[in-house]
C-alpha cells in the first residue's frame, strides 16, 4: 500500500456542547465503529479509533470498498449495522461482529451485514487533503461518492441550523446518537477534539441493584448497577454508573455493605455464584477488555439514584450513565420505564436518503 496518507491514523474527535452552535456544517452523529478506510487498488485496510485494524471482521465492507471507493482514497466514516427490521441502528449486533473465529465472522457478515457511512476525505489519488479546509474535502467527497450505492453511504450534511435541530429531534428514532457540528474551514487534525458533538441529555430515577468492585481491589466501588421496573413488575438491568471520585467510591463501599443481598432473594438471581464462589458469573469477561471482570455483588433494591443518560437502546442505556443525586424521597417501585422519554419513530432509510 502506497498512499499519501498511510495507516494508522487516529480519527479527528469532537468535544461535547449543550446546544447547536451557529454557522457550522452539521451532520448526524452515527452510532457505530469509527473507522478510517484506506484503499490502494486491491488493498484495503479498515482502521479503528484505537488504531487496531478492523479489516478481518468486516469482509463485506472490504468488498463494498473495492466496488464503490475511488481506486486510491482514504475516507473517514462509521461502520454501522441495522436491526432485523432495517429501520434503526443496532449497536449490540455490531459489537457481536468482533469475534476471534473466522467462521463466525463470515457467518455474521451474512446474518448482520454492516454498512459504511462516509463523512470525510483525507486523501484522494496522490493528494493529501488533511491540510485542506473541510468545505473542499466535503466537495471532493461528494464528487467521489456521487451515485454510490448501499452498503456504502454518504452522510447527510446541512448548513441550516434549523434543519440540524430537526435532525437532532427526529433521527434519534432511527438509532442515531445526536449531531456533529464542524467549522467550514476546519483542517483534519487526528486525535484532536476540534469538532462539536451535541447529544441528548436526560435523567431517570433508577434502583441500585448491585455493584462491581473497583479494579484497585476490595474497599472501593467500581460501578453501580442500575435497574428499572417493567410493566410486569420485574426489575430489568439497564446500565451502570461508573464515573465517581475515588474518595466517594470508598465511602459508597462502606455505605452499601448493609444492603448486600442473598442471591436467592435477589431479582437477578441469574448472577448467582456457582460451586460456592463469591464471584458470580465466574470467568466472564468483556469482549473489549479481556481482563475486565463482569461479576457483581447483589444489593437489596432499596436505594434510588437519579442518573443522567443520553438515550435508551432496547432496554438499556447506550452509554455509561452519570451520577446526579440520591433520591431518598422516591420509592424503588416508582423507578419504572414509564418515566423515560420515548424518541419519535424514524426510519433509518429516510436518514440515509437525505441529500
Amino acid at each position: 500500500m502506497d498512499l499519501p496518507v498511510m495507516p494508522p491514523v487516529k480519527p479527528m474527535l469532537a468535544k461535547p456542547a449543550s446546544g447547536i452552535p451557529d454557522g457550522q456544517l452539521y451532520e448526524p452523529k452515527w452510532d457505530g465503529f469509527r473507522s478510517i478506510i484506506f484503499r490502494d487498488g486491491d488493498e484495503v485496510v479498515i482502521g479503528s479509533r484505537n488504531e487496531r485494524p478492523l479489516t478481518r471482521y468486516f469482509p463485506e465492507v472490504v468488498q463494498a470498498v473495492l466496488a464503490a471507493f475511488p481506486d486510491r482514497a482514504v475516507v473517514d466514516g462509521e461502520i454501522v449495522v441495522a436491526d432485523l427490521t432495517g429501520n434503526r441502528l443496532d449497536f449490540e449486533a455490531l459489537q457481536q461482529r468482533i469475534h476471534p473465529a473466522d467462521s463466525r465472522v463470515r457467518m455474521l457478515a451474512e446474518q448482520t451485514p454492516a454498512s459504511f457511512v462516509a463523512f470525510d476525505l483525507l486523501a484522494l489519488s496522490a493528494e493529501d487533503l488533511m491540510a485542506q479546509p473541510l468545505e473542499r474535502r466535503r466537495a471532493l467527497l461528494e464528487e467521489a461518492f456521487e451515485g454510490v450505492e448501499p452498503p456504502v453511504h454518504l452522510t447527510p450534511l446541512t448548513r441550516d441550523a434549523r434543519v440540524a435541530q430537526q435532525w437532532f429531534e427526529q433521527f434519534e428514532g432511527a438509532g442515531l446518537d445526536g449531531l456533529i457540528a464542524k467549522r467550514p474551514e476546519l483542517t483534519y487534525q487526528p486525535d484532536k477534539r476540534v469538532m462539536t458533538k451535541v447529544k441528548h441529555d436526560r435523567t431517570a430515577d433508577c434502583v441500585v441493584a448491585g455493584y462491581r468492585v473497583h479494579k484497585s481491589g476490595p474497599g472501593a466501588i467500581g460501578s453501580l448497577l442500575l435497574g428499572l421496573y417493567d410493566e410486569h413488575g420485574s426489575l430489568a438491568s439497564v446500565g451502570v454508573i461508573g464515573a465517581l471520585p475515588m474518595a466517594r467510591r470508598r465511602e459508597l463501599f462502606e455505605e452499601l455493605q448493609p444492603l448486600i443481598a442473598e442471591w436467592a432473594e435477589h431479582p437477578w438471581s441469574w448472577g448467582a455464584p456457582q460451586e460456592g464462589e463469591r464471584t458470580p458469573r465466574s470467568g466472564e469477561t468483556s469482549r473489549w477488555n479481556a481482563g475486565k471482570d463482569l461479576s457483581f455483588v447483589p444489593l437489596r433494591p432499596e436505594r434510588v439514584v437519579e442518573a443522567r443518560y443520553d438515550y435508551l437502546e432496547g432496554t438499556r442505556f447506550r452509554h455509561t450513565a452519570q451520577f446526579v443525586r440520591w433520591r431518598p424521597d422516591r420509592e424503588p417501585a416508582s423507578a419504572t420505564f414509564g418515566q423515560l422519554e420515548q424518541p419519535v419513530d424514524f426510519d433509518l432509510a429516510d436518514v440515509l436518503a437525505v441529500r
